[in-house]
């Protein structure tokens, strides 16, 4: 059921919550319309149960909701987080006045399972690295452009999000820093090698002038049209990449990242300084990575010590 379908009571509940996110909340486009899907689907659910008005929905109905999906063959990362969002969403219910007693407060749902991320090896990113040399050998702007960006998002592990936000400005090219807004507003700095500091400055120099337009505004990357590039491009850049290598699974920008933040761990850096770096709220968040570390460990030992 989509938005203009609901009641009108609940209709109102769910742009007063889409508003607490943008504002208060401060969260991304991208996250909003998550939120709101999950939020859509819970009253979609409950309208069908007959409920016309906030203050009707109850903890049976909430669990009801994920058990009817789970049924369905939703997979548990989800209905955790779906879970997650019916209480964000009643928490936010309740301060507002909306509804007297929150009924999602014990609402719960199955775990997560925890998943490796998908993590290149070093050889894997130099194959990706020097394919992204060849094309742009060339001097094609987009070339240009698509080696920058890879340099980066593996150089700093920052968010697709956040590279395509990036404005020149954010730049430090002397002391080869970045300034990233990352989750929430926040604001961080991230260190960049020389590597990508030198792909940079050649899409600065002869790639970027060639996209630039009237609308370019101060972004750093820019699409083939001269409007600031859209993640969705850049997935696609990586994914391409990805797949030409032939010999792993993982796909997308992500992947970049969690390399990254591997093979920093893996050359000895300090745990925090990694949190710092990936923009972290948490250690526990960053710790993962150690176990990509361990488990990479683990393998190299079975295959070469000869009681392992």
């Amino acid at each position: 059921m989509d938005a203009e379908s609901l009641p009108a009571p609940l209709k109102s509940a769910v742009e007063g919550f889409e508003r607490y996110l943008h504002g208060e909340r401060a969260r991304s486009a991208h996250t909003v319309r998550a939120y709101l899907a999950d939020v859509h689907s819970l009253l979609g659910f409950a309208v069908q149960e007959g409920i016309r008005d906030l203050d009707q929905l109850e903890l049976g109905s909430l669990r009801r909701w994920l058990g009817a999906q789970s049924e369905a063959g939703m997979a548990r990362s989800t209905l955790a987080r779906r879970a997650a969002t019916a209480r964000a969403f009643t928490k936010w219910a309740l301060r507002e006045e909306l509804i007297a007693t929150d009924p999602a407060i014990r609402l719960q749902a199955p775990k997560r399972v925890k998943s490796l991320p998908g993590v290149l090896q070093q050889q894997q990113v130099l194959r990706v690295v020097d394919s992204l040399d060849a094309a742009a050998a060339d001097g094609g702007p987009l070339a240009l452009r698509d080696r920058a960006m890879v340099e980066l998002l593996y150089a700093t592990g920052v968010r697709v999000g956040e590279l395509a936000g990036l404005d020149i400005d954010d730049m430090d090219q002397d002391r080869r820093t970045l300034r990233v807004i990352g989750k929430g507003n926040k604001e961080r700095t991230v260190p960049f090698g020389v590597p990508a500091a030198l792909a940079i400055d050649d899409w600065l120099r002869r790639g970027r002038p060639a996209l630039v337009t009237a609308t370019s505004g101060p972004a750093l990357f820019l699409g083939v049209r001269g409007n600031r590039v859209d993640p969705r491009q850049v997935r696609a850049v990586v994914a391409v990449l990805l797949q030409a290598l032939g010999d792993t699974a993982a796909t997308g920008p992500h992947t970049l990242r969690h390399s990254a933040a591997t093979h920093l761990l893996d050359g000895g850096a300090d745990l925090r300084a990694v949190q710092e770096i990936l923009g972290h709220s948490s250690l526990a968040t960053t710790q993962i990575y150690t176990h990509v570390s361990v488990d990479r460990l683990r393998k190299s030992y079975q295959q070469a010590h000869p009681r392992a």
